[in-house]
């Protein structure tokens, strides 16, 4: 298993699939599985049983993506972009957009 770039609140676009292009917000990450759930992003239907606290009915929600499937987005021009880790004059070790250098946490 390795480190990932992609956090839970990081702003993605997919890079491939049937929505590529689109973009969204990781809603939570798999480091296991190497997936991530991604807000708005492969929508599929499930038919949904009736319970006491859920209506029933067919309902739409999220499914995961591969995380290779993913790239950053720049936070200077919405692009998609790798990510790098440098460490800062004050010794904080942060993630940057190596297509615009702009660092993207802290």
């Amino acid at each position: 298993m390795t480190k990932l770039k992609i956090r839970k609140g990081d702003h993605v676009v997919l890079r491939t699939g049937k929505d590529k292009g689109k973009g969204g917000e990781v809603l939570k990450i798999m480091p296991k599985e190497n997936r991530a759930l991604v807000q708005g992003v492969n929508m599929i239907k499930r038919h949904q049983k009736q319970t006491q606290q859920q209506d029933g009915g067919i309902i739409t929600r999220e499914a995961s993506v591969h995380i290779s499937n993913l790239a950053l987005e720049d936070p200077k021009d919405g692009k998609p972009t790798r990510a790098g880790f440098k460490i800062l004059k004050d010794g904080r070790k942060v993630r940057y957009a190596k297509r615009s250098g702009e660092v993207i946490d802290g």
